[in-house]
């Protein structure tokens, strides 16, 4: 009776088994949280972390209208998901919208520029940033949201959004209040997990492509002209697999590392992505770069990937990360 409401009938049970994890992992971790044990903290802060990084790529699968065969389904459950990820505050269709645009102009779209921003703040305000960076607490990323949070009180174009943005804030300020009425550490823990969650999302999102940027508040066209084929597109993706030996630990970042598949095929779900690579392209492929030849530069260009004003560049060969920067501030959570 179920499988009807998939697009991909044959992966009901995988959809709502990855589904349930999401939810149900998310709601055990945070009572873990509250636990006198430590082992069970640790465990919690994992569980709950781990949930909202599901939680942030079933907003991509839903974005793509790859799970649900109705629309309107794909989009509550997209809604649904942004709240455990803290994307709430922008709208569904908003973000969707944005990262269509990523696939379609091939280039990465974003509202707001995190380095401008930097480059003509105060020395203090941009050396903290710096310093957060530098012992890995994700500080863009807040950058990011805040911006998100507050964009509808920027643009007076947005200001039907006030209401409801700040109807947002209160609903969450008083479920972390709870939270911390019930247990003080257990919301320092929670904010462990978050950051966990976004250090999972970048360094899965920071090494995928070497894309031209542009800053594009609301609508508008790319504007140089440039041509970007598949061809464009292939060139500057690239799959940063888990583990080429041990191709199911990619699951635990729901499949995302496959990147150029993806890319190549983007309705396509994401259980089905390994054996699409494969089909595609297999082992071998050059845009094939695994995560542990990447972790020397993602910790070395920790602090100079934030003001970079390019990605990097990828060789050909044994060490062709070399000279990959990545990026950072690029995640569809914060793109609108």
């Amino acid at each position: 009776m179920m499988k009807q409401y998939f697009r991909n009938p044959r992966g009901m049970w995988t959809n709502v088994l990855a589904l349930a994890y999401t939810l149900l992992g998310y709601a055990a971790g945070i009572v873990m949280l509250t636990a006198d044990s430590w082992w069970i903290n640790a465990v919690g802060v994992f569980l709950t972390g781990h949930a909202m990084v599901y939680a942030a790529y079933f907003v991509h699968e839903f974005s793509h209208q790859s799970v649900f065969k109705s629309g309107d389904a794909n989009n509550r459950w997209g809604t649904l998901m942004m709240w455990p990820t803290g994307g709430c505050y922008a709208k569904f269709a908003a973000l969707r919208h944005k990262h269509m645009r990523h696939h379609i102009d091939r280039a990465d779209v974003l509202s707001f520029d995190h380095k401008e921003f930097l480059r003509s703040a105060p020395a203090w305000v941009r050396n903290l940033v710096l310093g957060l960076e530098w012992l890995y607490v994700p500080a863009v990323e807040f950058l990011m949201h805040g911006y998100m949070m507050l964009l509808p009180f920027l643009l007076p174009e947005r200001k039907n959004e006030r209401l409801r943005v700040s109807a947002i804030f209160v609903i969450r300020v008083a479920l972390f209040a709870l939270l911390y009425w019930i247990s003080p550490k257990a919301l320092l823990l929670y904010l462990v997990a978050y950051i966990f969650m976004l250090l999972m999302l970048r360094f899965g999102d920071e090494f995928q492509h070497t894309y031209d940027v542009f800053i594009i508040v609301e609508g508008g066209d790319i504007p140089d002209g440039k041509l970007r084929d598949r061809e464009y597109e292939q060139a500057n993706t690239f799959s940063n697999l888990a583990s080429l030996s041990h191709p199911a630990l990619s699951l635990l970042w729901l499949n995302f590392p496959y990147h150029n598949a993806h890319h190549e095929r983007p309705i396509e779900p994401w259980y089905n992505l390994p054996k699409l690579h494969d089909d595609l392209f297999g082992r071998e492929y050059d845009q094939v770069i695994p995560m542990f030849d990447l972790l020397r530069g993602h910790h070395r260009n920790r602090v100079k990937r934030v003001l970079s004003d390019d990605y990097g560049e990828v060789g050909k060969g044994p060490g062709k990360a070399e000279r990959f920067l990545g990026a950072v501030g690029v995640s569809f959570l914060y793109t609108v």
